[in-house]
This record gives structure tokens, sequence and C-alpha cells, in this order.
């Protein structure tokens, strides 16, 4: 059963930075997009960032010019590099690869940002 492990979450103040990484346990056959998505309590889990095989990214307006993603195909590991954070991007983020056939998600990494 293919695992998608999260790593490089954490606390940071405000103006820092943070780099998370996902990697899956398999290879994972047919991968349309790559990607982060991030929850906060009572609030459905919204897009933070996604890349597709070919590398088109698509970013949510609050996160555009301050965060950036990308993948390594070989490894089946995707990265956010996420700068300039703010108190608001504090949630807890998720791993999503969809392949052709369905998504895979990693069990969530918190992120939090003190003032």
């Amino acid at each position: 059963q293919v695992k998608l492990v999260e790593s490089g979450g954490g606390l940071v103040q405000a103006g820092g930075s943070l780099r998370l990484s996902c990697a899956a346990s398999q290879s994972i056959s047919s991968i349309n997009y790559m990607g982060w998505y991030r929850q906060t309590p009572g609030k459905p889990r919204e897009l933070v960032a996604k890349i597709s095989t070919g590398e088109d990214t698509n970013y949510a307006d609050s996160v555009k010019g301050r965060f950036t993603i990308s993948r390594d195909n070989r490894k089946i590991t995707v990265y956010l590099q996420m700068n300039s954070l703010k108190p608001e991007d504090t949630a807890v983020y998720y791993c999503n690869i969809r392949s052709q056939w369905r998504d895979y998600w990693g069990q969530g990494t918190q992120v939090t940002v003190s003032s």
C-alpha cells in the first residue's frame, strides 16, 4: 500500500521560512498532479499549490510570490518552500498525489506561524 510521508512542519516566527517534503513509499503510475493542501479547524481543506507532470504550477492567491512548489519525479517527492510566512498560514498541511486512478494523501504536518 502506498504511503505518503511528510516532513518539515513546525513552529516558526512570522517572516520566517519552512520547507515541506513529501515522499511516496513506492512507485505510483500515471501521476497527473502532486500538490499541497491545508486545513484549519472548522474550515474545508483548501488547495495551496499543485504541480503537473509537465511542471505547470498553480498557487492559491494567498501564497503567490511567497511559496514555491517543486517535484522530483525520480524520487516521487514533492516539496513546498514557504517564505515570508504569516500567522494566517498556520494550518495542517497535507500532501496529495493524484494519479489517473485515485488520490493519495499524507497524514498531515502542522505548520504554526507565531506573530
